[in-house]
């Protein structure tokens, strides 16, 4: 029996197959962070913040993620590599295994919920083995009131069991560890990897399958916020492009920095009840709003302390993914509640290590679609293993590892909602300018930035082509002139001071465009294909 508040509430897990268990329901984030700290699986920041570490996985494990092939889901998911089928029974006896081990253990139980618009709401109750992976529920999930809590209806369950290690041979896993959905029996079951960012994944995935099948309702992989005048501006973006640092502005509320909702109401809603960011390189000068967000409540993940708990932010030992979870009202402007109106503005955004595409560029409806199916950005080296060199990296919408069905139905939906909402659409690039990784150096935050706001300002106006050139080679539209950024930073081409080398490069990333695009052609119309890079290599 916990305290929450004003609550006193009695729960058993027997249903679950758990039994016996010393359950911890609510509690608060202040005792999860505390039995954290006794138990000595994390320590505390300078900041107040809890700093703990995550294993043996320090990211998602996209190879680890199966979806249970049912009657609910066999004629709907896109199975392949990135949706990988799971036999029923075979979850069943693996499910079993997972509440056997939580049995006789000391375990947390939270209610939460996602979907920050009532129409859409999911109540999600997270079963987990370890004290701040359910502090991560708090931080991430949506928060009930006590009124709430007392009639609370399950809709999903999340097991959550990083020490249960699976047997590959016996439980049909690829290894030990995995992430499995069942849509019949609206369960999310994750073992032996302690990394977060598995639970929250989990359930986007589930929504990125119930809004669309279920309510007509484009799910996505993005950041919103809203101005003073009520304009949404959307961002979409893999991890490492900028997604929560730009959507994190003290000009305009946040609506939520990963994961939203579009309705056919002509609204936008948060799935989440906070933020998930990385640290890489954080600074207060930079990102002065995430940086002041790491207070007591965060988790720092991963991250390296010194001897009087400061962290270093630019050591990469444990991961590159370093990452802080915190709950949205860590930031100061945010919007309440976490929706907004249609956008009128959607930017797509792209770290190019190989330094070609152009810094800000105006995107047609066809070459939207092909961009959101495409979802490029490139990986830089050291970043993965055996990675040298820049390499361009595909992932469909933006977030094909969450995506279950398959992209061209995501691109659809979203190129029907620009055309009635008069969206524009931008492709911003966050990468590099001046060569490609390793010659040239990162496009400047704040020019980046100064993009971002012309564009919500109107300073760029509407296309024409004394404002505009197209690319030769892209064929997307570039400003001439943007406030706030040097003229030579907007053309690509002209910050490499070497035509020949800059048309080479930029030739063979259209080249990996093309042939990443192949598997979508057969589900794509002639329109969307051309939205594509038209020129070729030679």
């Amino acid at each position: 029996m916990e305290n929450y508040g004003q609550l006193t509430k009695t729960i058993s897990l027997e249903n679950y197959g758990i039994k016996n268990a010393k359950i911890n329901y609510q509690l608060s984030p202040e005792e999860l962070h505390n039995i954290t700290i006794e138990k000595g699986q994390g320590v505390e920041a300078s900041s107040g913040a809890l700093a703990v570490n995550t294993g043996e996985f320090t990211g998602r494990s996209p190879k680890d993620r199966f979806i249970v092939k049912d009657d609910i889901t066999k004629n709907h998911v896109w199975w392949g590599d990135i949706n990988i089928p799971f036999e029923a029974t075979r979850f069943d006896k693996l499910y079993q295994k997972v509440v056997d081990y939580l049995s006789n253990k000391e375990i947390f139980v939270r209610d939460s919920y996602a979907c920050a618009d009532d129409n859409y709401k999911l109540n999600i109750r997270v079963i987990n083995e370890y004290a701040w992976s359910n502090q991560f529920a708090y931080n991430m999930f949506l928060r009930p009131t006590e009124e709430e809590l007392e009639n609370f209806e399950t809709d999903w369950l999340v097991v959550n069991a990083p020490g249960f290690m699976a047997n590959p041979e016996l439980d049909g896993t690829r290894q030990h560890n995995f992430a499995i959905l069942n849509f019949t029996k609206k369960i999310a079951l994750i073992g032996g990897t302690g990394y977060t960012g598995e639970i929250k994944k989990g359930i986007f995935s589930a929504l990125n399958f119930i809004l669309p099948v279920e309510k007509n309702t484009l799910p996505m992989h993005c950041s919103a916020n809203v101005g003073k005048d009520g304009d949404t501006a959307i961002f979409f973006g893999l991890s490492g492009t900028g997604k929560t640092t730009l959507s994190t502005d003290p000009n305009r509320s946040l609506i939520g920095d990963d994961e939203h909702g579009w309705t056919n109401e002509n609204s936008v809603f948060n799935f989440e009840g906070g933020c998930y960011a990385k640290v890489i390189n954080l600074s207060r000068d930079k990102e002065p709003e995430i940086y002041d967000a790491i207070k007591k409540g965060a988790i720092l993940e991963n991250v390296i302390l010194d001897s009087e708990g400061h962290v270093d932010f630019e050591d990469t030992s444990i991961t590159q993914n370093t990452r802080v979870s915190y709950p949205i009202d860590h930031i100061e402007n945010i919007k309440v509640p976490s929706t907004g109106k249609n956008p009128k503005n959607i930017f797509f955004l792209t770290a190019d290590a190989f330094g070609v595409i152009p810094p800000i560029s105006k995107l047609t409806p066809s070459q939207a679609a092909y961009h959101f199916i495409s979802g490029y950005t490139a990986k830089v080296a050291g970043t993965e293993a055996d990675v040298k060199e820049p390499q361009p990296s595909f992932s469909a919408c933006f977030g094909a590892p969450f995506m279950p069905l398959h992209p061209g139905k995501y691109a659809e939906m979203l190129s029907q909602k620009m055309i009635e909402a008069g969206v524009n659409v931008w492709l911003i690039n966050t990468g590099w300018t001046g060569g490609p990784y390793g010659i040239g150096k990162r496009m400047e935050l704040k020019y980046t930035r100064a993009m971002i706001n012309a564009v919500l300002n109107g300073d760029l106006g509407l296309y024409n082509y004394d404002d505009y050139h197209i690319h030769s080679v892209f064929g997307v539209a570039q400003p001439r002139t943007c406030p706030g950024v040097p003229t030579s930073v907007l053309s690509p081409r002209a910050t490499w001071n070497d035509d020949e080398a800059y048309y080479t490069t930029a030739f063979k990333l259209t080249n990996a465009f093309r042939e990443n695009f192949k598997k979508y052609e057969a589900h794509c119309t002639e329109e969307i294909r051309r939205g594509g890079p038209q020129r070729y290599a030679f």
